[in-house]
């Protein structure tokens, strides 16, 4: 379908699949951005794009609403194992998929309405080390590093799970608040520590298998959900010795269950949903050219 595109959501995290190939124009960074504009555009938190794949099954570019580039995205994994099967693009139910942030495999779960209305992805290693975030500190591990963002001092946990984390937690019983995550989201983002940027997680244990998290997502700002927060957030939980894997990571769109191995590989398990599919208008593409 030429200027076609499938939307889909994972927990509220919503994603827009465009094939390049597909296209008349293309993915700039300014066009990714105008697409993903709830008012100007269609809307989405992203776009995710086939790509030519080196070692997998299939290979996937992953832009923000800012038009830069993601390394990996839990949630935008799961749409587009949904938009492989749901489009006839693959009948397997286990295959591989490569992304900046590595190669991840795939388990679709079919409903009896024969759509993948669930998805496991192994999302690989969890990693601790500043040369992985990347980040400007100078130290083995990032478990636990203060940082002072917004006028405040806190203490964050840096995570790499293919792409950037920083998680601070407070303690049981406590909670964030939405205009905490508004005012530290955007200074933690941009903060000198971390020179490509960093997505956020604000958390707090709430059981021995459970944490909650609040997510700004880089370049993309507020998100409902996401995958690999929620991988960072748990990784981090079982690291400082918070909780136990398996964990279930509490978000304002719903529930992801994380495990988490001895050696910190994760696998995510979560809902994806498919919205619609449609094309572009002449005018619109007129407008990206």
């Amino acid at each position: 379908m030429k200027n076609g595109f499938f939307r889909g959501h994972g927990l509220g995290n919503d994603y827009v699949v465009m094939d390049p190939r597909e296209l008349s124009f293309k993915l700039t960074s300014k066009n990714v951005e105008r697409i993903c504009d709830r008012h100007w555009g269609l809307g989405s938190d992203g776009i995710l794009a086939p790509a030519p794949a080196k070692k997998a099954d299939f290979g996937l570019r992953i832009f923000n609403p800012d038009g830069s580039e993601a390394e990996k995205s839990g949630n935008g994994l799961r749409i587009f194992a949904r938009y492989l099967h749901a489009t006839g693009k693959t009948k397997k139910k286990h295959f591989t998929v490569d992304t900046k942030g590595g190669s991840v495999t795939i388990d679709l779960h079919i409903d009896r309405h024969g759509d993948a209305s669930s998805v496991t992805v192994e999302m690989g290693l969890a990693t601790f080390k500043p040369a992985a975030l990347p980040c400007a500190l100078a130290v083995d591990e990032l478990v636990r590093q203060p940082i002072h963002a917004a006028g405040r001092s806190f203490i964050f946990t840096g995570v790499s799970v293919g792409n950037p984390h920083c998680v601070i937690f407070r303690p049981s019983g406590e909670s964030w608040t939405r205009e905490e995550l508004l005012s530290l989201g955007p200074a933690l983002e941009h903060h000198e520590l971390f020179p490509k940027r960093t997505n956020v997680q604000l958390a707090v244990p709430t059981g021995s298998n459970e944490i909650s998290i609040l997510i700004w997502e880089r370049g993309a700002g507020e998100t409902q959900a996401s995958g690999s927060s929620s991988c960072a957030a748990a990784s981090a939980a079982v690291k400082l010795g918070l909780v136990k894997s398996p964990v279930a990571v509490h978000m304002p769109g719903g529930t992801l269950k994380i495990d988490v191995a001895r050696d910190f590989r994760l696998t995510m398990k979560g809902p994806v949903a498919e919205v619609g599919r449609g094309t572009l208008s002449p005018s619109f593409v007129r407008s990206l050219r």
